[in-house]
């Protein structure tokens, strides 16, 4: 517009100038205004031309910055918004409740957690690629009561004035929390491990306040190999559940008294087959004194340094109608933790390896759960002989259980009603060892699939702690045990186990 006013401008100042030079050539005037008109619009017109090039120009100049600038961020992102969709869409890194509550429920499929993975791979409830986190915690509050002073035979918390002092106790505390991952590589290569903290039953010294006894540990990790779809046979190498006995529990909490005798866990090989109904299992175990139940002196030693102790398990589950079962089975281990001498102590040397064999029995019927087992040692617990008691001889050592559960509904809510008994006997009529009886009567509920609550009454009849069973405990006086047959004591017990 500037330019056509300028122009219009000059146009008129020539014309004015022609105008005076020349007053008598009016058509000379005339055709000059014509002819600068024309120019004027050719001008125009170029002008218009122009300025829409301009503008085109910087629109695209605009979009193309826009696309460069989009390009790069895109660039940027690229990876991560890959890596991120991958790990949503394949579940890398996955939660499963109803998995993680099963595989860390201590009180049923104990020896079994290999066989639950493979079953879990095989029925889709784990993947073939990925890691599943896991992790549970167990809160318990509750009531002791003994007739006896510090003399609580309850085994859920270790039985020792360091832990229980009067007649009575309570307590509000958490009794475990597990954490762990399974990992699918592929389809034959599975890799689990299982870290826990549970200073009411740590071997640590002092009391369960202790630094020593508030360490968390890798109560179980190996690498498994075995694919249910295309072979029965699997096979695992590392920290795991030694295959002797059922061990498990129909009560919420409380473990059997089978499973605190002869519940064992080793490092080792084991070797497994399960199909349509049979499951066999063969454990080379390490030798020395084990984690729990098991031990096979190595050159007179207990240094775990040879694979010299084995178990082997063998059951057969009967399926019949819809929802019914019965599995059988039996075990035999070769190094029980009952072989040392007098006086008795945990994971001390043995002379000779003391032999174990159980058996054992299931019946599932609908709403309906019944168990038995039993388990002894071949032969008897040299340190049962105090020589300053002669009058009662070596024992074997044996453990029986009998439980009943029965499921149903409370408010809307699964609902599990249980009873067990279970007993540990380590002596002759008479002697303070003789045995220590447990009873629980229990009720839990399902709040949410992960979530239990559950409460228990318990009567323990005896007192026989295995350190120190036969005495030897008091310098000088060898003639004095730690156990004492007569004491009782009672326990109301309040809890919640909550996984993810």
């Amino acid at each position: 517009m500037f330019i056509r006013i300028m122009l219009l401008s000059v146009s008129l100042l020539f014309a004015t100038h022609a105008v005076y030079a020349d007053d008598t050539d009016l058509s000379s005037v005339l055709q000059r205004l014509e002819k600068l008109e024309a120019e004027n619009k050719e001008l125009r017109d170029k002008y218009d031309k122009l300025t829409q090039m301009l503008t085109n120009t910087t629109q695209e100049a605009e979009t193309a910055v826009a696309a460069v600038e989009s390009s790069k961020t895109e660039s940027v992102n690229t990876e991560p918004a890959t890596s991120k969709s991958t790990q949503s869409n394949n579940r890398m890194i996955a939660y499963n409740p109803e998995f993680s509550f099963d595989f860390l429920d201590p009180q049923t499929r104990i020896n079994q957690k290999q066989q639950y993975i493979l079953e879990a791979r095989r029925d889709g409830l784990l993947k073939n690629t990925g890691v599943n986190l896991q992790g549970a915690v167990t809160a318990i509050a509750n009531y002791q009561s003994a007739d006896e002073p510090n003399l609580f035979g309850y085994l859920m918390r270790h039985p020792t004035a360091n832990n229980q002092r009067g007649t009575t106790v309570s307590e509000a505390t958490i009794h475990s929390a597990q954490l762990g991952f399974t990992a699918s590589l592929g389809d034959w290569v599975t890799a689990s491990a299982e870290f826990l903290f549970d200073p009411e039953q740590s071997f640590g010294a002092g009391t369960n306040t202790a630094l020593t006894r508030n360490q968390v540990q890798t109560r179980k990790a190996y690498v498994l190999f075995g694919n249910l779809d295309k072979s029965p046979l699997y096979a695992s190498v590392g920290k795991m559940a030694i295959p002797f006995g059922l061990t498990d529990s129909v009560n919420p909490f409380t473990g059997s008294t089978v499973w605190h005798a002869f519940g064992g866990l080793a490092n080792g090989a084991r070797f497994g087959y399960t199909k349509n109904g049979l499951n066999l299992s063969l454990m080379a175990i390490q030798g020395g004194a084990q984690f729990r139940s098991a031990n096979a002196p190595v050159e007179g030693t207990s240094v775990p340094s040879k694979l010299n102790n084995y178990a082997i398990d063998g059951n057969y589950e009967f399926a019949y109608g819809t929802d019914s079962s019965l599995l059988v089975g039996a075990s035999y281990q070769r190094g029980s933790a009952y072989c040392q001498g007098f006086p008795i102590t945990h994971f001390s040397p043995c002379e000779e390896p003391n032999g174990a064999y159980d058996v054992y029995a299931k019946w599932d019927s609908g709403n309906w759960t019944v168990k038995s087992e039993f388990a002894k040692t071949n032969d008897e617990w040299p340190g049962t002989f105090n020589p300053a008691l002669p009058q009662f001889a070596a024992s074997k050592v044996s453990s029986m259980d009998f439980g009943v559960q029965y499921r149903n509904e409370l408010f809307g809510k699964p609902v599990a009603y249980s009873f067990e008994f279970s007993d540990f006997q380590a002596g002759p009529d008479g002697a303070e060892w003789e045995r220590q009886n447990q009873w629980v009567l229990g009720l839990s509920v399902r709040y949410k699939q992960n979530v239990k609550l559950f409460g228990e009454l318990i009567k323990i009849d005896g007192y026989a702690p295995l350190n120190f069973l036969t005495g030897g405990h008091i310098p000088g006086r060898p003639d004095i045990p730690v156990s004492d047959a007569s004491a009782d004591s009672s326990v109301f017990m309040l809890g919640a186990n909550a996984s993810f």
